[in-house]
């Protein structure tokens, strides 16, 4: 009886196990699909032009280990606030073409987010300096 309920158990972590491995592959290929990681491409590279080019290589690898682990704890962030049917919802939409269209306009949305963030920081700080004057 023991045995029985020892392999009932196993198979049932088992099973568990899978299930949270096709939750996890699901997510990131979520954030692959909405172009998250274009996104963290254009952040790395401005990284590597900054290290010597001799040391490139070295960087390189070790940045894309770092990645991996940082892809990792971000699908584990998602795990925690979404469910697997959202996230394969969110499959569904980025694999559509207008989801298809998000994603493939991420680098330029990106670089024109920037533009715009960096603008309205410059407004930012005359409207701080009126405060902090009086």
């Amino acid at each position: 009886m023991k045995k029985i309920v020892l392999a009932f158990a196993m198979m049932l972590v088992c099973q568990f196990s899978f299930a949270q491995d096709a939750f996890k592959n699901d997510t990131k290929k979520y954030m692959n699909l909405s172009g998250q990681m274009k996104t963290f491409e254009l952040l790395t590279g401005e990284l590597v032009s900054n290290v010597e080019e001799s040391k490139r290589p070295d960087f390189e690898k070790e940045l894309k280990a770092s990645m991996l682990v940082l892809i990792d704890k971000m699908a584990d962030m998602y795990m925690t606030e979404f469910t697997h049917d959202d996230v394969k919802k969110l499959i569904q939409f980025y694999e559509s073409p207008i989801g298809k269209k998000l994603s493939d306009k991420s680098e330029v949305l990106f670089e024109k987010g920037q533009k715009v963030g960096e603008e309205w920081s410059v407004g930012l700080q005359g409207l701080m300096m009126k405060y902090m004057q009086e």
